[in-house]
């Protein structure tokens, strides 16, 4: 080490000075033997030098002790240590620097101080505050400094510098590096643990391994309203607010114990009195053997949580327009009435209630007047019930009641009669008096066995027969009728799925004037294209959709239909006026004017004139007065309309003379039995005068042979179709059949 070499060079030079002063003495000696006196001088020197010899001997091995001892310290210590001389060269170090410097240990034994510098700065995050701690240093011989040297292997080390002194006079400086790394990380952790004890959401509360407070967080103090005063020393039971059981408590508590830890909801109390609710979570913190000294509670405000839960649980079980009870809701219910009906040996009533003429409504003021509708029925025939009833909306105008604690099946008969009551009274919204009723479908359990969904689709089935025997009526389910109803349900929706499918087609059945032979029109007749079954005649599925919703749908597609048609004809040079029949149900649809419009507008290349309605005679126009309006209105538009199989009906007459129909049809059991029966022979011409007294044109189906042409010519009515002219065919036939017609050699004659 640098130290004991100094020692050795020390040593080296006394030993130099003690020969030189021997040979000085000699020489004295040598030149002065004449006098006694001298060499008795002589000798008393020299017993001096021995004696200063043997005292320097022992300083020297007193020195090297001391040496040895403080270097033993240096290298001892805990710190790693620099002394640096006034000349700035590196005078001594401990075995600890160049560890933790990381220092090759050549350079430290070079003693160059400014190689040592340098590789220590490539070290440094900062190698700045190194230096200004040199300068500090520097700037004074007898300053102190203490700095913090941060490498960028994330070490950190305390610096610590003093002025070496010896008798006051300044030697050099000692540095001292002491590493902190691991004393850093720790503070740093306890920062961060306090930071987040501080700011972090969650209410936090440690407790004593009793259960008293020992801390608190801002945000436990926020959220319970309590100071941290307040609550310190209590037992965090002050916050209970009494939902809970003991037992519940109990449960935690064992949990907590065993486990070390419990997490789940619970209700607190604030403050201020309000009751919350907290998602709560409870550690145990031990010690090394394993007591608990602490435990930690974080909990989270989750009142808006629970507040969003119910309501998506009322969404998710009430009707949003109606505030009633939902399918989901309903189901529960039903389930819970038939058990509580069979252990109590009583009735259920399932009631399905379908508002009649609402889509009318809906149709003529707008859906907004249809919510409002709904709205106040909802409300009236909630009230019409009984406490513990249910009143659910399944659908737009459909509602099911459940009628639970019937002491007798026939019980449920007062609250059928109140609901038809609530359904027809009238209803004022604004300006408006509107009047609808309800068709109903009742069945009883446990008459009726079935399950709870077998249960709604009986009393759905009911309600399609109280519909169909006049509406504004309740109907008891009965199972001789069940297989009839499922059979209709089950037509429906074969039509239903023809219709989405398009499995129906046009054919066009060709209209002639037997005095020009031209060719008048064309009248639209619709046929189902059934996959399995064939091409089906219109009798066998429009009676079965007759009245019912689909028959508007599947109207319109016939009227778009015929247009497409007529449009794809004019591109080919054929203008051909088209007849399409439409049903009693759908002209009376408040808003069909403003349908046939929107049809018509799909097609601008086709002129409305060219389209003809036909309405069946025999068709019951439950107001004509609104048919009236509706006729006008489509009139307006250029549209034509034509009475069908006129004769026939309890009306004609009034039809005749109240609606706005420019051409009569005279029926084809008439034209066809003419020529043998007088009397359908004398209804035609009554017919033909009626047209010709009203003004009216007219035009005879029917006609198979050159006889009824003839006969009719002779009559007086030109205009005819039938199989004798030509029987439906599709549309694309109609072309070329139109180009080669004409009139039978005779018939013009």
């Amino acid at each position: 080490m640098p130290l004991r070499s100094a020692l050795a060079q020390w040593q080296s030079q006394r030993n130099i000075v003690l020969g030189g002063t021997a040979v000085l003495l000699f020489l004295i000696l040598g030149g002065s033997w004449a006098t006694w006196r001298g060499f008795s001088r002589m000798a008393a020197a020299r017993a001096e030098v021995a004696l200063a010899n043997t005292r320097l001997q022992d300083a020297n091995q007193q020195l090297a002790g001391s040496l040895s001892l403080v270097e033993a310290t240096l290298e001892a210590t805990g710190e790693a240590v620099l002394v640096i001389g006034n000349d700035g060269r590196i005078q001594h170090y401990n075995a600890l620097l160049a560890v933790a410097l990381r220092m090759p240990e050549a350079v430290l034994t070079s003693g160059d101080m400014a190689q040592l510098r340098n590789l220590l700065l490539d070290q440094l995050q900062n190698p700045a505050e190194y230096l200004d701690g040199n300068a500090r240093a520097y700037a004074s011989p007898t300053a102190e400094v203490r700095d913090q040297l941060v490498f960028k292997d994330g070490r950190v080390f305390q610096r610590h510098s003093l002025p070496q002194l010896l008798d006051g006079q300044v030697m050099g400086r000692v540095w001292s590096f002491q590493d902190v790394t691991a004393f850093k990380e720790a503070e740093r952790k306890l920062q961060l643990a306090a930071s987040v004890f501080s700011h972090a959401h969650e209410g936090i509360s440690i407790t004593d391994a009793a259960g008293n407070i020992v801390d608190v967080n801002d945000t436990f103090i926020r959220i319970t309203g309590y100071e941290r005063e307040e609550v310190v020393g209590k037992n965090p039971r002050i916050l209970q607010s009494g939902r809970q059981s003991p037992e519940y408590y109990a449960a935690m508590w064992r949990e907590l114990l065993e486990q070390g830890r419990w997490s789940g909801e619970v209700w607190n109390r604030r403050k201020s009195g309000e009751v919350y609710a907290e998602q709560l979570s409870i550690s145990a913190v031990r010690d090394v053997d394993g007591k608990v000294q602490h435990y930690v509670s974080l909990f989270t405000d989750i009142s808006s949580i629970k507040q969003h839960e119910q309501q998506l649980e009322h969404i998710a079980h009430f009707d949003a327009l109606t505030n009633l009870p939902n399918r989901v809701l309903l189901a529960d219910r039903l389930h819970q009435g038939m058990a509580q009906t069979q252990r109590r040996g009583q009735y259920l009533a399932v009631v399905y209630l379908d508002l009649d003429g609402f889509k009318a409504v809906n149709d003529q003021y707008g859906h907004a007047v249809g919510d409002e509708l709904l709205v106040a029925l909802a409300r009236s025939m909630n009230a019409a019930l009984r406490d513990g009833d249910t009143l659910a909306r399944i659908g737009g105008d459909e509602f099911v009641a459940v009628l639970v604690g019937l002491p007798q099946a026939h019980d449920c008969e007062p609250v059928l009669a109140r609901l038809l009551q609530a359904a027809a009274d009238p209803v004022a919204l604004g300006e408006l008096l509107l009047r609808i009723s309800a068709s109903i479908g009742v069945t009883i359990f446990p008459q009726d066995g079935a399950d709870a969904d077998l249960l709604l689709r009986h009393a759905d089935q009911a309600m399609y027969v109280a519909k169909q025997n006049g509406k504004n009526r309740y109907h008891l389910f009965d199972l001789e009728q069940d297989a009839a109803v499922q059979s209709q349900r089950e037509s429906l929706a074969h039509v239903r799925h023809a219709l989405e499918n398009r499995q129906f087609v046009l054919h066009f059945q060709p209209k002639v004037n037997l005095q020009t032979g031209e060719v008048t029109g064309a009248e639209a007749l619709i046929r189902w294209q059934h996959p399995e079954r064939g091409l089906l005649a219109p009798g066998l599925f429009l009676p079965v959709i007759e009245d019912h919703p689909i028959s508007i749908e599947l109207g319109e597609w016939v009227i778009a239909t015929a247009l497409s048609q007529m449009s794809a004809w004019q591109s080919i040079g054929l203008h051909l006026p088209v007849s399409v029949n439409i049903s009693a149900h759908q002209l009376q649809q408040g808003n069909f004017d403003q349908r046939l419009k929107t049809l018509l507008d799909c097609q601008p290349d086709v002129n409305a004139s060219s389209l003809e309605l036909e309405i069946l005679e025999t068709s019951a126009l439950e107001d004509i007065a609104q048919v009236s309006e509706a006729m006008h209105a489509c009139r307006a538009l250029g549209v034509h309309f034509a009475l069908d199989d006129f004769g026939t009906g309890y009306s004609s007459l009034t039809y005749l003379r109240r609606l706005p129909a420019e051409v009569i049809k005279i029926d084809q059991s008439f034209v066809r039995d003419m020529l043998d029966s007088p009397d359908d022979l004398s209804i035609i011409k009554g017919v033909i005068g009626l047209a010709a007294a009203f003004r009216r044109d007219i035009i005879a189906e029917g006609v198979e042979t050159k006889a009824h042409g003839t006969l009719l010519l002779s009559m007086g009515c030109i205009k005819v179709q039938g199989f004798g002219i030509a029987r439906p065919m599709p549309a694309a036939a109609l072309p070329d059949w139109a180009a080669n017609w004409h009139v039978t050699k005779g018939w013009a004659s």
